[in-house]
């Protein structure tokens, strides 16, 4: 950041970029992961709003945790072994991956009020600015970046 001062171009010290907050963490798919996973990520909101002052609207914490449960619980159901969360955030969006052992990539069926679940991931492509999804040497990741909003 650079201000004026009569004139002259003046450094503030400030121009520095800062590095997102990123905190991850590693589950084992032992019941009761999923609801450690929303919690892990309703404590990284509350730090982002302190070390970040991120004006986070309830909503768009409601959709953080949301995306959270979704990408976790099917990782939960399909890799048949250990996944992790981690998180990145900023002050104007919040990133949610998901690493897990499956290679198989998720599908995200058509839109359909008669089916009974396989809901999730269309549910995240709505809630999420952009998700991706790509296989990594152990695996895959689905990421799903939040735009944080006010309400």
């Amino acid at each position: 950041m650079i201000d004026q001062v009569g004139g002259a171009v003046v450094p503030t010290g400030f121009d520095v970029p800062v590095e997102p907050l990123r905190r991850a963490a590693h589950y084992s798919g032992e019941p009761g992961c999923i609801a450690e996973a929303r919690s892990f990520a309703a404590h990284f909101v509350a730090r982002l709003r302190t070390e970040w002052c991120a004006e986070i609207g309830s909503r768009a914490e409601d959709e953080i945790l949301l995306v959270v449960s979704e990408l976790v619980t099917n990782a939960d159901r399909h890799s048949n072994g250990p996944y992790i969360l981690e998180l990145e955030g900023t002050d104007a969006t919040v990133t949610v991956c998901v690493y897990d052992s499956s290679a198989a990539l998720p599908r995200r069926f058509p839109r359909d009020p008669q089916r009974v679940g396989r809901h999730g991931l269309e549910i995240v492509h709505v809630v999420a600015e952009r998700v991706t999804v790509e296989r990594v040497p152990v695996g895959k990741r689905v990421c799903a970046v939040v735009r944080l909003r006010g309400d």
